[in-house]
Parts: C-alpha cells; sequence; structure tokens
C-alpha cells in the first residue's frame, strides 16, 4: 500500500518518536496555578529567542490571535486588517463575536501586503460616529509569501506615528525567518527576532511547520500578556498539566526551526517538476517558503483531483487553483512521487 502524501497543510505532521518521548518525560504540574514547569520554562525560553518581556501557551493560533486582539482593543475598538488574513477571514467572525471588535478589511497586493496610503486612510478620525482604531494587524508568512522587511517597517513607523499598537499573525514566522536568513547571512533567530521588533504582539504556530501535535504562542509585553491570561480562562483555555504537550512545543522550536529549510527546498523542487510534469499546464510561481499555488485550466480540475487522490495524494483547492504544502513528514523521494503522478495524468489529457 502506497504511503499516503499529504500536501493539505503543515498542520498534518505527526510528532516523532523523540518528540513524544520528550512528552512522557515531561515534568508537569497545574497550569491554572502558574505551576508547571514544562509551560512555564516553553514560555520564558520563547520570550527571551524572540525579545520579548513575556509569553503565553495556547492550544491553537486561532486562540492566541484572539487573545492578542482582545489584550489589544477593547469593545467598540477597530483592527485594520487584510481582506484575506487569517485573522478575518479563517477565525470564525472571533474578533467580533467574542471581543466585541470590528475589522477593518482592506484588500492586499499580490505579495500580501497593503497599500500604506489605504492603511493611513482607514485610521479613523476621534469622532463618535466611529469605532476606535486600536491597531494594525498583519500575517507573515502569507500564502507562502514572505513580507517584506521594508514594508513591516514601514507600518511600524506609521502605527507610531497614529498612535496604534501592531500585531503579526505569526503562524508560519519561523518560515518567514528562514527564508530572510537566507537572504541576509543572518542566523534563523536573528532574522526572526528582527521581524518581531516591528510588533507590540506575535502569535506563533508550534503545530505548523515545527511539528508539534498542539499548540501556539502569545508573546508580547507583561502588561499585554497579563491581560491575555485573564481573557485565556474566560475564554475557558486555562490548562491543567499542560506541560504533556507544551514539552512538543518545547522540542519543536529547540529542534525544528533550522530543518524548515528541507521543507522550502522541497517546495522549490516540487514547483518545479510539476510545471515540467504538466507540460506547462500548471501555472506556479516559484515559492519563497513551504506553500505554492498552481493554476490550471478549471476544465481538467475535477479529473486531476481525482486522480491525485486516487493515488493517494491529497492536496486542498478548487475553482482552477490548488494549494500544495510541504513539511516534515515528506522527503524528497514523497516529491518525485507526487511528480511522477502528475506526470501520467498529463501525458493522457
Amino acid at each position: 500500500m502506497n504511503k499516503v502524501l499529504d500536501f493539505r497543510s503543515d498542520t498534518v505532521t505527526r510528532p516523532t518518536a523523540a518528540m513524544r518521548a520528550a512528552m512522557q518525560a515531561a515534568d508537569v504540574g497545574d497550569d491554572v496555578y502558574g505551576e508547571d514547569p514544562t509551560v512555564n520554562a516553553l514560555q520564558e525560553n520563547a520570550a527571551a529567542m524572540l525579545g520579548y518581556e513575556a509569553a503565553l501557551y495556547g492550544v491553537s493560533g486561532t486562540q492566541t490571535n484572539l487573545l492578542g486582539l482582545m489584550a489589544h482593543c477593547q469593545r467598540g475598538e477597530e483592527v485594520i486588517v487584510s481582506q484575506t488574513a487569517h485573522t478575518y477571514r479563517w477565525e470564525g467572525g472571533g474578533m467580533a463575536v467574542l471581543g466585541s471588535i470590528q475589522p477593518q478589511p482592506l484588500d492586499p497586493r499580490l505579495d500580501g501586503t497593503m497599500d500604506m496610503k489605504a492603511i493611513e486612510a482607514a485610521i479613523k478620525p476621534d469622532d463618535a460616529h466611529h469605532a476606535i482604531t486600536r491597531l494594525i494587524a498583519l500575517e507573515n508568512t502569507t500564502g507562502g509569501k514572505v513580507l517584506p522587511a521594508q514594508y513591516i517597517q514601514e507600518v511600524k513607523a506609521l502605527a507610531n506615528r497614529r498612535g496604534l499598537q501592531t500585531h503579526l499573525d505569526g503562524a508560519r514566522l519561523f518560515n518567514a525567518a528562514v527564508f530572510t536568513a537566507k537572504q541576509n547571512g543572518t542566523s534563523n533567530i536573528d532574522a526572526a527576532r528582527e521581524i518581531c521588533k516591528s510588533f507590540d504582539s506575535v502569535s506563533v504556530c508550534l503545530s505548523k511547520g515545527l511539528g508539534a501535535p498542539v499548540g501556539s504562542l502569545l508573546l508580547g509585553s507583561k502588561a499585554l500578556i497579563g491581560r491575555a491570561h485573564r481573557l485565556r480562562k474566560m475564554i475557558g483555555g486555562g490548562m491543567r498539566q499542560a506541560g504533556v504537550i507544551a514539552a512538543a512545543g518545547a522540542y519543536a522550536l529547540e529542534r525544528n526551526i533550522d530543518r524548515l529549510a528541507d521543507d522550502h527546498a522541497n517546495a522549490a523542487l516540487l514547483a518545479k517538476g510539476l510545471g515540467e510534469a504538466s507540460r506547462g499546464q500548471l501555472k506556479i510561481d516559484a515559492p519563497q517558503t513551504n506553500i505554492l499555488w498552481a493554476e490550471f485550466p478549471i476544465a481538467i480540475g475535477d479529473a486531476f483531483a481525482a486522480h491525485l487522490k486516487a493515488n493517494d495524494i491529497l492536496v486542498s483547492g478548487a475553482y482552477g487553483k490548488q494549494r500544495w504544502v510541504t513539511h516534515l513528514d515528506l522527503d524528497r523521494a514523497d516529491i518525485e512521487r507526487a511528480v511522477a503522478v502528475t506526470a501520467d495524468f498529463f501525458s493522457k489529457n
């Protein structure tokens, strides 16, 4: 039986034997009392790694993003955000439903940035008719693309000038850092810290490319994390002996950042191979990180998707566009097999 090759997302990774061993050996306590040593160490080490005063462990990126937004904004205040941002489109409207925060979505450009003039124009005047603009939220990476460093710095400068705060959905922060470090010849951690300098808070997923089975971190000032801690309890996010899962996050941060470069290399190999195997019918831009998008004629979409599935290859997407994501459960041989299966389809179509 063929191994199922799951390219739908990097969330499908499974903990390795070594990570499971770290989980089994974790020292635990009651985290609601602040007494779980493994959770405490994870939070302290992550904050020091990324240059923040404090961190808070949560069960998901959706939760840590929500806690960050709610810690920044009161009821009736506003967040400027991209139309395609995860915090706006893919998190169940949580900021509005649970936080009574008004999102002000703006159209993104092809590289995932928002026009600087549009951001400034969206900031509301001090008028009782308007929600109070409090926060600008960005996402890095976005669709696999890394936000330009200059853009991030310009957004922070605008926020400072207008008295706003900044939040980063850094679900794949370390993918962005690995790409940037390679471009600039710096270490991956230094690159991540440099990105974080422009944000008052950041949410980082441990359960995507880093390979932990669950968990995300919110990082920020002690005051912000204190507010987020209270909010986490309010929404039912208090955990007891959470060190069992926090140990996986600690393992991921210690050992799985540098290996993200392998996922990026595999994505580049996959993009090249799919383009050649499809005889140009799949239109693919060279990926920067571990996510690539393949556009194809809608007329062949259903048949191509069915062919992949019949050959135990899973991808996401529809309407003429697929998303392929590489991760630690996929190696070079898996990439080659996916390319071969694709070539078989296009040799007959």
